[in-house]
């Protein structure tokens, strides 16, 4: 929607998300300029893990035991744990026309941090009554993090829209040891190990155009819902 266009309302967009490789935030930020571009009011609010169960390993990349801090997470997430997390102020509340929910996937479901958000009083005074949207950043598997997604923002009363997911290079196993890879020494460039051939990690080229196409399909349904503000009536018109 063109700042430009005259008696119409200009949207408001929030894109909450959490990122641990920033991987979600560059997804974030592409759409927001794209939202920008079209004329919307954004707001990116990152949500953090603050419990003190896990917090600390996340405080530091690459990890400082990989496959220990990764393994360790596991049983939390197969049981749906929720714990604290810090919300932004953005998103706590506000009249927003859309929202954008990013969701990296552990362990084939939403992380804790975007669980418990989404769990919580704050995002449902975000969600009642407004349309969302959806994307997931992983390596292969997300169609599982993307239904709890939206299942759990439908509870707090959002109106589900559409999503979309960006998956990483390689197969499963090859895509394990290549992110495994990234997370113990913060490297993404081609290498063995265990001597296999592993593929770079993280978003693949061409992720920006992706975002700009999805959210131009995004306000193009805000727009076409749009309710036209009436122009004011001058005295002796």
């Amino acid at each position: 929607m063109s700042t430009s266009d005259v008696g119409t309302h200009k949207p408001s967009v929030l894109i909450a998300y959490y990122t641990y490789t920033q991987q979600a935030l560059k997804v974030a930020e592409a759409m927001a300029d794209r939202f920008r571009e079209r004329g919307c009011e954004v707001k990116l609010a990152k949500i953090e893990l603050t419990d003190k169960r896990w917090a600390e390993r996340f405080t530091r990349f690459p990890l400082k035991h990989a496959y220990g801090d990764v393994l360790g997470m596991l049983g939390a997430q197969l049981r749906g744990a929720t714990g604290d997390i810090e919300i932004p102020e953005e998103a706590q509340s506000g009249d927003y026309d859309l929202v954008v929910i990013g969701s990296p996937t552990w362990f084939f479901k939403p992380s804790i941090p975007i669980r418990s958000y989404l769990k919580s009083d704050e995002a449902g005074k975000v969600l009642d009554g407004t349309p969302f949207a959806i994307y997931v950043v992983c390596r292969r598997y997300w169609s599982i993090n993307m239904k709890g997604v939206k299942k759990l923002a439908t509870k707090r009363g959002g109106k589900y829209l559409d999503n979309l997911h960006f998956t990483y290079a390689g197969k499963q196993f090859r895509s394990f040891l290549a992110m495994m890879n990234n997370f113990k020494y913060g490297e993404t460039h081609e290498k063995k190990v265990f001597g296999v051939t592993i593929p770079p990690t993280n978003l693949q080229v061409g992720y920006h155009e992706q975002a700009h196409v999805f959210a131009d399909g995004l306000v193009d349904h805000l727009e076409s819902t749009a309710t036209p503000i009436e122009e004011p009536v001058h005295a002796g018109s």
